[in-house]
């Protein structure tokens, strides 16, 4: 979009208010018969809204890259569009004015005479294949009605078949421009259903523009597919004086290079590499590292394409231009194909600079299979940027980001919500005032009754409590200490523990406190500073004390186990005590790691950074072993994949860890050095396996919980407001257990009854199943934020057959192992298949 354009809509969106009570005064001034004064498409005046104030420093500004969209907007040229209906008798509603440019003009489904009732559709016809990634929305600024509520989008080849959406949603009832992510995918047609005003106003739907994302780079739903016996050959390559061979590109060294010629006359461009794969497969993106070593070569201009014999290569699959830096790009196909060989032409160098092209390392990826490697569904659109998430006893899950729903700042004393009902797909939208709390970067805790309390951020003294029951916000007594990104956990006695925070409330002497159950109010641990708890992050306590990875035990008692690489054992009864608990194995310090608990007294620590941003993220994860006398053991297990840091990880019934997202360098707001393939852990062997990718960077400020029917959802990142990383919405990772060969879900156990909405710890449940299980697991729900949820573990529990299909099954009577709060029961077949959940609250 260009700069005159935005310039535009920031006016148009300033003074909205202004435009909207001039319609108001002239609606009212004309007659009421056959005249536009009277239709039910005019807004209603009231009284005018104040606005936001802006947001205050957070971190410091947004980088550079979080400005510029991964996907660059898709040129309009030669598009058409239609729409199911449009208004041409009391406006000009018509669809094409979604195509002209000006935000002033609009899309209107027909309100004139008898409204057209919802839902309506416009479709974009590109007239051309190309991969599309995104729907950008821009709603009308004059006026509330027709903005878009809920919504589908649908993709086709030929404007007759449209399949399943790839992406559903919910849009805020504002006018800032919406972008509905969906999987990268090549199509030429792009439909846009709206199913509900988002005000509830009217019949109505509206647009003022329309725009479409290009190809981000990050194919979805496919694996890397493995090299071995791979060669490459180049139009020319540089030997004479450097070694840079094509066969570099292949060597899994990415400080060794391809070049072409540049020794003597250098090889004019365009330039080629050509991939052999010895055999036929299916492929359906590449991806492309730049050299390290220095800038000239970095591709530019680009087309791939493929073949089956090495001379005959058909029409470019993907096409495109990359950016002049150091990450690594991608292409996604347009179509899968099946080829040995796959061509990579550079027809300009990226800055200019000269007649060459390089190359460090060189992927191909195929499609996902699911029964190895996982499925993702369709996106879904959130109201607001999930910043922090809550599985709830009801089957909903709880999200909020800010006083903005798309950016943060200040102590406004009001947050954005959004609830998901888990089992209708529907999210509704609330902002949350009566608590007076802005509960950006808190702390939060699942309590023993299901409700969650969230702790300080934005309005740092505060502390807020959330009732899945009524569905109701009320304050708690305010906490002793004021903070920001400080870590909470909920203790065996059913009291919560806080510890840390210092990027809000002041810096430094954040030391622990306990919020009472009984009472409501906080009690100062004297006993337990923060200090000794701290990374050596040279921003000092503002960053050393911040996301802290906290796993309560027995007794009240908690272990600190980072991201700092010294771990710490703490009591919370008296004034309490803190003593070191040895270091995390041979781990530095690891912040925006975490950790997460995948059998009763071990856990597992995974990436991380030893500052909290701009500096490179590591690979490593570690075990501790609480189970044996003494200090916690730490080990260090397997290796990621990708170097990870604001990352979230997830325990799954079965007791592997899944981890999604992330960066290898560090930087809020920025979606630079994604790591976008899930890996799961699996304890035991150690290992890490790469499931298949996601269509979305999920990096700082994002989630991921695990749902009770088996499945992970993960969603969010950004909240830097005018910005191209903001990321509102979320998909449903569907895990290998679920899934057969052909994608379909495989047979489900199912728990009949036995499962009560509450127990006790030391309860035995008389539990029925439709058929014979293996095994029952608890997984406690979590709430996630910043990377952390210090709530979420899995429980195995006891088990003995009683009947056919009856068993009895044993609640820990230690709440140190099963600490009070809302779990899902799991019940597990031979293979290894979960159930769906039945939720349940250990009081």
């Amino acid at each position: 979009m260009s700069k005159p354009v935005l310039r535009r809509l920031r006016w148009l969106k300033s003074t909205g208010l202004v435009l909207f009570a001039l319609a108001a005064v002239l609606a009212a001034l004309l007659p009421l018969t056959g005249a536009p004064g009277a239709r039910a498409d005019e807004d209603v005046a009231r009284p005018p809204v104040a606005t936001d104030p802006p947001p205050a420093p957070h971190h410091a500004a947004a980088p550079a890259s979080a400005m510029v969209a991964a996907a660059a907007q898709l040129p309009r040229d030669g598009w058409t569009v239609v729409a199911s209906d449009e208004e041409t008798v009391g406006e000009n509603g018509r669809a094409a004015n979604v195509l002209d440019g000006n935000a002033a003009t609009i899309w209107h489904s027909k309100w004139s005479g008898t409204a057209t009732r919802l839902p309506h559709h416009i479709t974009v016809d590109m007239h051309r294949t190309a991969v599309v990634s995104a729907l950008v929305y821009l709603p009308r600024a004059n006026s509330a009605n027709g903005r878009i509520g809920q919504y589908t989008v649908h993709l086709s080849s030929d404007g007759t078949t449209w399949g399943a959406a790839v992406a559903t949603g919910t849009l805020a009832d504002d006018t800032t421009t919406k972008t509905l992510s969906f999987a990268p995918r090549g199509a030429r047609f792009v439909r846009l259903t709206a199913l509900t005003e988002a005000g509830n106003r009217g019949p109505w739907s509206s647009a003022a523009e329309i725009n479409l994302l290009g190809d981000p780079g990050t194919a979805a739903s496919v694996v890397d597919l493995p090299r071995e016996g791979w060669t490459a050959t180049a139009s020319d390559q540089e030997t004479a004086s450097a070694d840079n061979r094509a066969a570099l590109a292949l060597d899994g060294d990415p400080d060794t290079l391809w070049h072409s010629k540049w020794s003597g006359t250098p090889a004019p461009l365009p330039h080629h590499i050509t991939i052999d794969m010895k055999s036929n497969q299916a492929v359906s993106a590449l991806s492309y590292q730049p050299r390290r070593s220095g800038v000239n070569g970095r591709i530019g201009a680009y087309s791939i394409a493929t073949s089956t014999d090495g001379t005959t290569f058909g029409a470019a699959v993907a096409t495109g231009v990359w950016k002049d830096d150091d990450t690594v790009k991608g292409a996604t196909f347009t179509r899968t194909v099946t080829a040995r060989y796959v061509r990579l032409t550079a027809t300009t160098e990226a800055g200019g600079r000269g007649p060459w092209s390089s190359a460090a390392e060189l992927r191909l990826s195929g499609p996902a299979q699911p029964a190895a490697h996982g499925a993702w569904s369709a996106l879904t659109g959130f109201p607001l940027v999930p910043v922090a998430s809550a599985v709830l006893p009801n089957n909903k899950m709880l999200v909020w980001s800010a006083y903005g729903i798309d950016r943060f700042g200040g102590s406004n004393g009001y947050t954005q919500t959004a609830i998901w009902d888990l089992t209708t797909g529907t999210v509704s939208q609330r902002r949350v005032e009566n608590t007076r709390h802005d509960m950006f970067c808190p702390g939060t805790a699942v309590l023993r009754d299901g409700r969650i309390l969230v702790t300080g951020g934005s309005n740092a003294e505060r502390a807020s409590i959330y009732d899945p029951a009524t569905d109701s916000w009320t304050s708690t007594t305010d906490m002793n200490t004021p903070r920001g990104y400080q870590a909470m956990t909920t203790l065996s006695t059913g009291d919560a523990f806080v510890l840390g925070g210092s990027w809000s409330g002041g810096e430094g002497n954040k030391g622990g406190e306990v919020w009472s159950a009984a009472n409501g109010t906080w009690r100062t641990l004297s006993g337990v500073p923060a200090t000794t708890t701290m990374t050596a992050d040279p921003r000092g306590p503002y960053r050393a004390d911040n996301h802290q990875w906290l796993h309560a035990t027995s007794g009240g008692r908690v272990l600190h186990l980072g991201p700092s690489k010294q771990m710490n054992w703490i009591s919370t009864t008296g004034n309490g005590t803190i003593s070191a608990a040895g270091n995390r194995a041979d781990s530095a310090d690891a912040m925006n790691g975490n950790a997460v608990a995948y059998d009763i007294g071990k856990l597992l620590t995974l990436g991380g950074a030893p500052a909290y941003e701009n500096t490179q993220a590591t690979r490593r994860a570690y075990t501790v072993n609480l189970n044996g006398d003494g200090q916690p053991a730490a080990a260090r297990t397997g290796d990621m994949a990708y170097a990870r840091a604001f990352a979230n990880s997830v325990v799954m019934p079965d007791g592997k860890v899944a981890v999604f997202g992330g960066q290898s360098y560090p930087m809020p707001f920025s979606d630079a050095t994604s790591a976008m393939p899930p890996e799961i852990w699996d304890p035991a062997t150690g290992t890490f396996t790469r499931m298949a990718s996601m269509a979305v960077p999920r990096n700082y400020h994002s989630v991921a919980n695990l749902l009770p029917d088996g499945r992970i959802f993960s969603g969010g990142g950004g909240l830097c407001g005018d910005c191209a990383t903001n990321h509102a919405d979320g998909a449903v990772f569907t895990p290998p257990y679920l899934l057969n060969a052909d994608g379909t879900e495989k047979t489900r156990p199912v728990l009949t009854g036995g499962v009560p909405a509450q127990t006790t710890n030391g309860t035995k449940l008389a539990v029925t199943t439709d058929t014979a299980v293996a095994s029952f697991v608890l997984v406690r729900a979590g709430a996630a934020t910043h990377s952390t949820d210090n709530d979420q573990r899995r429980v195995p529990l006891t088990s003995r057959q009683t009947g056919t299909s009856a068993y009895e099954v044993d609640i820990p009577a230690d709440p140190g192992v099963a600490l009070p709060g809302t779990y899902m029961l799991f019940a597990m077949n031979a293979q290894g298949v979960p159930s769906r959940a039945k939720l349940l609250t250990i009081r």
